[in-house]
């Protein structure tokens, strides 16, 4: 018997580091021991290890079988040799051997330790396994601790112990991180390696914005406002879809907040990256003409067999429905699902389409999505005056007149005539006949390249009229003939 007090105070201390119970850290210690006593005994050793908690003294007993001829010396022990301390044993019978701290060698002791570290790191590989494995998709805290060959290296605030990793892949490019910054990352899968397992995480994938916007959004924390879909482009632009449970609630409005605090709070996270929020959709045909937002499409064409949208925009939408290298119908093909063809008006007119199909039938209206005035081309003064008199979507301002603006404070009249610009020009206006203005490809062919005074044009209009006044004067003249002939 030893008194190992110190031994167990230190291996407890270890255990409160470790977040390990009583009854684990005697499991190890006896593990560790065991092991140390294979390094004397050998490797089929069999031991009773018996720790005093209130004395924290170790008890150590090694038995061995009493034989006539010693096979495994580990295990077994000759007659003979048992016979000298005590006469009585007989072949059959276990021999208890105490065995003291005092007869560890110092390859008992490594033995003792390596084992006993191993186990710890086992168990905590183990805790980390159960622990993330079902949290795939949820928002991780922590601290960048290194950043190494491109890739950041996190100290997670809940999991100090947890191998977390931010590959360069799954990093935002325009975001720079400095060693004891702050950063937040969804977990994006668990890897198995040799050394255990390695978190994932990530600020690229459309799942981060989603999980910010759950963060934000204590509607879709509850599960009142759903995210349907979503699309990503990093450092550039995101599209997601939301819908409602309850009717009363708009998940548009939502998601943006008052005066646009939830999405400017997920914007400033992703580093200043646009978010266009639509309402979600059954219907692909209507769906579709929600996600080109925020251009404006007069008709929308599908193949339920191919899954193929045909989305045909007036000339002066084409642009804001391609976006910026085609983003936006990027985007929009990936929200949705489907493959998206777009096309001008006067390219599908040349097709051979039907002019009717960019008239509006009776009953029609169009789908029309909301996005922050941040989007629109206004000066930052007049977004900051805009903003304090409680604006800060297009829908918001979309009713307001020249006057309404006059009346803000803080917008001057060039501001003013901007916004009334926009609001015309991503407004759809019916004229009385149900058209849609700006429809009749010829108008608009005159309105881009009118006939300048000489122009060739202008000469045969002018040779077209004059035989027709000939032609007209030559009848009266014969017709006055005939009278006087009569």
């Amino acid at each position: 018997m030893t008194n190992a007090g110190q031994i167990v105070a230190a291996f407890r201390d270890m255990a409160a580091t470790k977040s390990l119970s009583p009854d684990e850290m005697n499991e190890l210690i006896k593990d560790g021991i065991l092991a140390g006593l294979q390094k004397i005994f050998g490797p089929n050793v069999r031991a009773e290890i018996e720790i005093h908690e209130d004395t924290g003294e170790i008890e150590i007993i090694v038995l061995k079988r009493v034989v006539e001829d010693v096979e495994d010396s580990s295990a077994e022990i000759p007659l003979e040799r048992a016979r000298w301390d005590d006469p009585t044993f007989e072949v059959g019978d276990v021999m208890e051997i105490p065995v003291d701290f005092a007869e560890f060698g110092r390859n008992a002791v490594m033995a003792t330790k390596q084992r006993i570290v191993q186990r710890v790191r086992e168990g905590e590989r183990e805790r980390v396994r159960a622990e993330f494995e079902d949290r795939v998709g949820e928002l991780l805290s922590g601290e960048v601790q290194q950043i190494e060959r491109g890739k950041i290296v996190v100290m997670l605030n809940r999991a100090k112990d947890a191998e977390a990793i931010i590959p360069w892949k799954e990093q935002n490019p325009r975001e720079r991180f400095r060693q004891g910054d702050p950063i937040r990352a969804v977990l994006k899968k668990v890897d198995e390696t040799p050394r255990g397992p390695r978190l994932i995480l990530s600020r690229a994938d459309p799942e981060f914005v989603e999980a910010l916007f759950k963060l934000e959004v204590p509607e879709i924390y509850q599960g009142i406002v759903e995210i349907r879909a979503k699309a990503r482009e990093v450092g550039g632009r995101t599209k997601i879809a939301v819908s409602s449970r309850d009717d009363s609630i708009d998940p548009v409005g939502a998601c943006v907040g008052l005066k646009g605090s939830r999405v400017q709070a997920v914007v400033s996270e992703l580093g200043g990256e646009r978010i266009d929020i639509v309402p979600w959709h059954p219907d692909p045909e209507v769906f579709a003409r929600r996600a080109l937002a925020p251009a404006r499409v007069s008709k929308v064409i599908s193949d339920t067999t191919r899954q193929v949208i045909t989305a045909i925009v007036d000339e002066d939408q084409l642009s804001l429905a391609i976006g910026r290298n085609g983003q936006n119908v990027r985007l929009a093909s990936q929200l949705i699902g489907w493959q998206i063809d777009l096309y001008g008006s006067r390219e599908w007119l040349e097709r051979g389409a039907d002019s009717t199909l960019f008239t509006v039938e009776e009953g029609e209206s169009y789908e029309t999505s909301d996005f922050p005035l941040s989007e629109l081309s206004i000066p930052p003064a007049g977004l900051a005056a805009l903003e304090g008199a409680g604006y800060s979507t297009f829908l918001e301002i979309i009713d307001l007149e020249r006057e309404d603006f006059q009346r803000i404070e803080g917008l001057d009249d060039e501001t003013v005539d901007a916004l009334v610009q926009i609001i015309d020009e991503l407004t759809v206006i019916e004229e009385e006949g149900g058209g849609e203005a700006g429809s009749d490809d010829g108008e608009e062919a005159n309105a881009e390249s009118p006939a300048e005074p000489g122009s060739e044009e202008e000469v045969s209009a002018r040779e077209g009229e004059a035989p027709e006044e000939s032609s007209a004067g030559e009848d009266l003249q014969e017709q006055v003939e005939e009278e006087r002939s009569d």
